[in-house]
């Protein structure tokens, strides 16, 4: 197969999969439509050539018509076998899977073949709760894919590490397709209203039969006007019936979760800090690109809290943390940050030179009975500061962390 002629590296992916190259596990990258999952099967095509330019490739792109007649288990699996050269281990890389009706099946017969190694992408977070995990539990890794951070949105636009590449970034996301783009209002946010689409009727609609697609597009510009706001089902229920729009808090519940496992938002549960539990009520929802969410909402200066939230939010994620909303009694903190054993505490604001800003999100923090890291995150630029053991950081500084 021939590789595309560009192809910027995202290293962190390529050495999280590495220790699982060769191993009898299938390698699943999961993410949102254009985040790029298909350029990391490159990557990893490119890095396995590099050692061995005859290795054996087979490879099953479902958004091209040459695959077109791939359409479930027995065809998937009559391909690979078809293809496979014996007496070698082959790499089998099969993007957007989810489009193949019992993939999971074909999965499963095609793992009991130690000459196989196996990566596939998809686009729906629901095909490893349902489709795969329950065919191969314990015999795949996940591993998900997000937006570009900042630092790998400096390196593929090539821009200086400063106030307006910051910008540029808070504006227009990290959809790797926009280096090949001129940055510019009217260009970027007209592709990212095509990718926005392409998710809704292609990932939410048509995948799960959406009867009223009118309701599931104002159901996102609400989270969009709400971005990290806290959330129910009820709450927008009644906020449409006083719209006169009826519609039951389930139904509201379901096109959340479509929407949640189209990678279009993220779900984040609230988490009590004392008694280390989750709550049942109460989400917030971020989107997984902020760009895709000013194309269809708009780049608004009354948002700039919402967006720096959002963000800050977003690296956590790219830094491998599970991340939840903390509440202590009355208290919010914004980040409760779970990893390998350790925690750690976020709060963001855009601003703490106003001393009532300042005591109240240190006051936050200093209430954890614990010792583990507390961090302000701000627009304020300075460095090497911090207050009572709690460090105090600028948001490019933590960006770039």
């Amino acid at each position: 197969m021939n590789l595309p002629k560009s192809l910027n590296k995202r290293s962190v992916y390529l050495e999280r999969v590495k220790p699982f190259i060769g191993k009898g596990l299938i390698k699943v990258f999961s993410g949102q439509r254009r985040v790029g999952k298909s350029y990391l099967l490159f990557q990893i095509i490119q890095f396995l050539q590099e050692s061995d330019p005859d290795v054996p490739i087979i490879y099953i792109n479902k958004e091209d018509l040459e695959f077109s007649w791939i359409k479930n288990a027995q065809d998937l699996h009559g391909y690979v076998k078809n293809k496979k050269v014996s007496g070698k281990l082959n790499y089998v890389f099969v993007d957007e899977i989810q489009d193949i009706e019992g993939f999971g099946d074909a999965l499963r017969s095609l793992l009991l073949d130690e000459e196989l190694d196996i990566y596939c992408t998809g686009s729906n977070a629901n095909m490893l709760s349902g489709d795969i995990s329950g065919h191969l539990s314990g015999r795949y890794i996940e591993i998900i894919v997000y937006s570009l951070s900042y630092v790998e949105f400096l390196d593929f636009h090539t821009l200086e590490d400063n106030g307006d590449a910051l910008e540029k970034y808070l504006k227009y996301g990290g959809l790797p397709y926009l280096k090949h783009l001129e940055l510019k209002d009217a260009i970027v946010f007209e592709y990212l209203k095509s990718v926005y689409n392409t998710i809704v009727y292609r990932d939410v609609i048509n995948r799960y039969a959406v009867r009223n697609p009118g309701f599931l597009e104002q159901l996102v510009l609400f989270l969009a006007s709400n971005t990290g706001s806290l959330f129910s089902a009820k709450k927008i229920s009644d906020f449409l019936k006083a719209q006169k729009i009826n519609m039951a808090h389930n139904l509201v519940q379901a096109y959340t979760e479509y929407l949640t496992n189209a990678f279009l938002v993220h779900k984040v549960s609230r988490y009590d800090v004392i008694g280390k539990r989750l709550f049942e009520i109460g989400d917030k929802f971020y989107f997984e690109n902020l760009g895709i969410r000013h194309g269809i909402w708009g780049y608004r200066l009354e948002d700039k809290g919402k967006i720096l939230e959002n963000v800050v939010y977003n690296h956590l994620l790219f830094k491998g943390y599970e991340v939840k909303i903390g509440t202590l009694g009355n208290e919010e903190i914004d980040f409760v940050c779970l990893s390998a054993g350790e925690t750690a505490y976020f709060q963001v604001a855009l601003s703490i030179h106003e001393p009532k800003t300042l005591e109240r999100e240190i006051g936050n923090l200093q209430k954890i009975p614990d010792n583990y890291e507390k961090t302000v995150i701000t627009l304020d630029k300075f460095e090497g500061n911090s207050v009572e053991g709690i460090k105090m950081m600028d948001l490019r500084s933590f960006l770039k962390s």
